[in-house]
């Protein structure tokens, strides 16, 4: 059996396993009877941390999405406020994310389709991501807040769609985020994109 940690310790352990588990064997390999055995602890520490399979796979997602936050605040902190500047900075910094999680990323999100806790926090999930876009883009653009706002789902769905291509080795890391950046550059220009 596993040494005696805090919640918060056993709950990171219990990630940081999950997330092995996934990238080894895949989501269907991911199971709560699984997690345990693997991490050396009793069922029952399992479910009491995420109750059911849907709970781990959010709790799995989030935190690999609180990591993808973080990195790209802290990576604006230093960046000119400027659209090209910052829209650089988003491309990469989501790309890089992608990549340092790696193919699990998009395992754990297919494995939330069809679940509707699951679909539900996806759903928040990329509002979240629209909103943290719109705060950030709006003060760089004369673009109405409502248009940036709407933009901004569609830029959260293009650099998904794009980390999908450079995770299966059809474009690099580079054009992902380059033609990332430039979608957004274009898409928020206003000499370029009326209202």
């Amino acid at each position: 059996m596993a040494q005696k940690l805090s919640n918060a310790d056993r709950r990171a352990q219990l990630l940081e396993t999950a997330q092995a588990i996934v990238r080894e064997q895949g989501t269907d390999a991911l199971t709560l009877g699984a997690l345990a055995e693997r991490a050396g602890v009793s069922k029952p520490i399992a479910y009491r941390h995420f109750e059911t399979r849907s709970g781990l796979m959010i709790a799995l997602y989030k935190e690999i999405n609180e990591r993808q936050s973080i990195a790209l605040d802290d990576a604006l902190k230093n960046t000119p406020a400027r659209l090209p500047d910052v829209a650089q900075v988003i491309a990469r910094s989501f790309m890089d994310c992608v990549i340092a999680v790696g193919p699990e990323f998009h395992a754990i999100a297919a494995a939330q389709k069809g679940d509707a806790q699951m679909n539900a926090y996806q759903r928040e999930l990329i509002e979240h991501y629209a909103l943290s876009f719109c705060a950030v883009l709006t003060p760089l653009t004369s673009l109405p807040k409502e248009t940036v706002r709407r933009r901004a789902f569609g830029i959260v769905g293009a650099a998904d769609a794009l980390s999908v291509e450079m995770m299966r080795g059809a474009i690099s890391k580079d054009e992902a985020a380059a033609d990332l950046a430039q979608l957004i550059v274009s898409w928020l220009s206003p000499e370029r994109n009326p209202g």
